[in-house]
């Protein structure tokens, strides 16, 4: 039997415990009598990473007794609907808000006043947002990401090199080399990841990162970009990718260029990102908790409304994932995630 198999298998099994581990009674102190109201406005509408997060918090709703309305953009750029939808959750006297912010500093003052103005608790998840109102936030941290996307690439690479870098939001600070592609709404967890991995890749004298290029988070726009780098820098070895997205379109272009030489380290663990690591396109990626990550921000939700203090940061961590570890029984639960 060969490794799809497993991990066909494997899904299965870990699906079945996560079921039974959502079901279960929720913890003695909290209060389901009362139905909740919770709005979670996410940064886009497709795209596997986020239907996970929207599954965590489905879980977290079924066992909370929350009625849960999840809303999301059509495009992770389009910060004027997020606030559109915001303003929504205001009118329609949400309990709690939560909110993966696509602009740290665009959805700051529609933050302050669901919070301060009306009284509404929000919850930043996955990516911060410019209000000292937040209630809590819940995801991993960015920075660190970064740092082991670049660890891992540049063990890939023996230490030297040229490196391109896929991102899906301009971070104009520390780019060494920036596409004109570039774009700039204020994500501020792209630029904790991109700062991570050049800040790690700086220890190294003969690793170059020679562009960083931009996506508004769309793989058709990451693939494009991936060519026209492989293509201005033939001697290009690696390539990292910091969302699903771009990584998903990087993935694309080198597949059909057949480039079996381009070292690449990817972001999140899509089924599609599992194929890629099988078959060598992609040699690591830097694993997220999305499922807990909703999981995490109901529960959280319904704390507050309980009176119980919530910590003001959670963070649900990172791990590299490769062929030889991704069958361990210890990632299974972040590739195949449930809450524990």
């Amino acid at each position: 039997m060969n490794k799809r198999f497993w991990l066909i298998l494997f899904c299965c099994a870990a699906a079945g415990f996560a079921l039974n581990s959502c079901i279960s009674s929720p913890p003695d102190y909290i209060s389901t009598a009362k139905t909740r109201s919770v709005h979670m406005i996410v940064k886009m509408s497709r795209g596997d990473y986020w239907n996970t997060v929207k599954l965590g918090a489905e879980a977290a709703a079924q066992e909370f007794n929350v009625k849960l309305t999840f809303k999301a953009p059509d495009s992770e750029s389009d910060v004027d609907e997020q606030i559109a939808m915001v303003e929504n959750a205001i009118d329609e006297k949400a309990d709690v808000i939560v909110l993966a912010a696509s602009s740290y500093m665009g959805l700051a003052q529609v933050v302050d006043k669901a919070a301060v103005f009306n009284k509404i608790p929000v919850i930043s998840v996955d990516a911060e947002v410019g209000s000292a109102r937040v209630s809590t936030y819940i995801g991993s941290n960015g920075y660190e990401a970064g740092q082991k996307s670049a660890e891992r690439l540049i063990k890939l690479l023996d230490a030297h090199g040229e490196i391109g870098i896929i991102n899906f939001t301009s971070s104009t600070e520390n780019a060494q080399s920036v596409s004109s592609t570039a774009i700039d709404y204020g994500a501020r967890d792209a630029d904790e990841r991109e700062k991570g991995f050049l800040n790690y890749a700086a220890r190294y004298p003969d690793i170059h990162v020679v562009e960083i290029a931009y996506t508004p988070s769309n793989i058709a726009n990451a693939e494009e970009l991936t060519r026209q780098m492989l293509n201005q820098h033939p001697r290009l070895r690696g390539i990292a990718t910091l969302n699903e997205t771009g990584s998903q379109g990087a993935a694309k272009a080198i597949q059909q260029l057949g480039l079996k030489g381009i070292r690449m380290v990817a972001f999140d663990s899509s089924p599609s990102m599992m194929e890629l690591l099988q078959d060598g396109t992609v040699q690591a990626t830097v694993v997220q908790n999305p499922f807990s990550n909703g999981y995490l921000a109901i529960k959280h939700a319904v704390e507050i409304l309980e009176g119980i203090k919530v910590p003001e940061r959670v963070d649900t961590g990172t791990k590299i994932i490769d062929l030889d570890n991704m069958l361990w029984p210890e990632n299974q639960k972040l590739l195949f995630p449930f809450v524990r």
